[in-house]
């Protein structure tokens, strides 16, 4: 059996779209033909889950077993009780595979875990959020297939954007309207084109032509300042590592809102415009939007309203500087148990709040600070090269530099 990796090549497209056509007709007439599109959803599944990929596929289905039965459980709990104890039970059993990937791997050496599957960290974000509105009442009841459809919908399901259940469902259905459908599609055409020259052009230039170049460059200067290979080679690695980074997900994510909106499925963006931020706060209202937007409301808002309910923080202005760090310290360990990655949340958390910090000093002293297109370039600029310096961290590219000796 064949594997596909969803929008590895430009070919996928062609197939897809092909494959997409009957479904694309009965929503230019308004209707959403609900068979058809659970059959193609299952075989694209099986396409990219099953092949030399076939043990995921089981990872797959065992994880959705376990997360329709604790959903299900939850949700009959939850008509009738309400128990903190309960509901903080639930979301760590939620997390156990997500978690178990992500420490396996440092704790056996690098062996991946079993539960490992392409988009558990996506699948688990959803999961998470549905268990959360349970608790929060704004979702009452949640149908099994309405739960799995929403988790297993397929443009999604490897890299995001992170949707929301109850606007995912709305849009499922009520089918829109002829005029709003053919507006859908003029965005999804626009979305996958302009993906295709991020993700097969700029993100290949940068990340297979010039990344190897400046890396073997920056390698070469391991002694520099001192031993800690600070070069101008490591600057234009940051740099190069940044827009390919950019690029790549950025048009990754571009397929997977294009490919929704064919479907019929208005999901959110995941990007605008990040490397114009003002400030890093603005620059995380930009970069990754799903995820940021996930965070902020399910991991620093409940941090927050802890804190102040229990009163362990006095101070609002130290109660949301602990918030930023439970988040971002929280979003580090997610991209894995490595020193650089949390190092990488940690510079972000420093950085938000430091960027607090300036913002109230400006508000207090707008009179005699200046306020032009020059001082909000002079931001952009130095957002972006916060931004960039925080990539370099992220990369692991330093851990190589430093510790990999054996590359010498």
């Amino acid at each position: 059996m064949i594997n596909v990796q969803p929008y590895a090549n430009p070919m996928y497209f062609v197939w897809l779209v092909l494959a997409l056509i009957p479904l694309m007709v009965g929503l230019f007439y308004g209707r959403r033909l609900q068979i058809y599109e659970a059959i193609l959803s299952a075989a694209v599944l099986v396409l990219i889950f099953g092949g030399n990929k076939w043990h995921q596929g089981v990872a797959l289905i065992v994880y959705m077993i376990w997360q329709v039965v604790l959903v299900q459980v939850y949700a009959r709990y939850r008509r009738q009780h309400n128990a903190t104890w309960v509901f903080i039970v639930t979301v760590i059993v939620s997390i156990i595979p997500l978690v178990l990937v992500k420490l396996t791997p440092a704790i056996t050496g690098g062996h991946n875990s079993w539960w490992g599957f392409l988009g558990v960290s996506y699948l688990s974000f959803k999961a998470v959020q549905v268990i959360m509105e349970l608790r929060d009442a704004t979702i009452k009841t949640m149908p099994i297939w309405d739960f799995v459809r929403f988790l297993l919908f397929f443009p999604t399901v490897s890299s995001g954007p992170i949707d929301r259940f109850r606007r995912f469902q709305k849009d499922y259905t009520e089918a829109p309207s002829q005029s709003d459908y053919l507006y859908m599609v003029g965005k999804g055409v626009h979305s996958i084109f302009l993906g295709l020259l991020y993700k097969f052009v700029l993100g290949y230039l940068f990340g297979s032509v010039m990344l190897p170049s400046v890396a073997q460059a920056a390698l070469a200067q391991r002694g520099a300042f001192f031993g800690l290979g600070l070069s101008w080679p490591l600057v234009g690695y940051m740099y190069v590592y940044s827009m390919y980074l950019f690029f790549d997900f950025a048009g990754y994510s571009l397929f997977a809102v294009g490919v929704s909106n064919l479907m019929g499925i208005d999901t959110p963006v995941n990007f605008n415009q990040p490397f114009r931020a003002l400030n890093i706060k603005d620059f995380w209202n930009r970069w990754h939007m799903t995820l940021s937007f996930w965070f902020r409301d399910f991991v620093f808002m409940r941090t927050t309203f802890f804190i102040m309910k229990h009163k362990l923080v006095k101070n609002r202005v130290h109660v949301s500087q602990v918030a930023y760090l439970v988040n971002f310290l929280i979003m580090g360990f997610w991209h894995g148990v490595t020193w650089y990655y949390i190092v990488y949340g940690l510079f972000h958390a420093g950085a938000i709040i430091i960027n607090d910090i300036w913002l109230r000093y400006k508000k207090r002293h707008r009179k005699q600070l200046p306020h032009n297109r020059w001082t909000q370039a002079l931001a952009i600029v130095v957002t972006f090269n916060v931004v960039c310096f925080s990539f370099l961290i992220f990369s692991g590219f330093l851990n190589t530099l430093w510790f990999t000796h054996g590359m010498r």
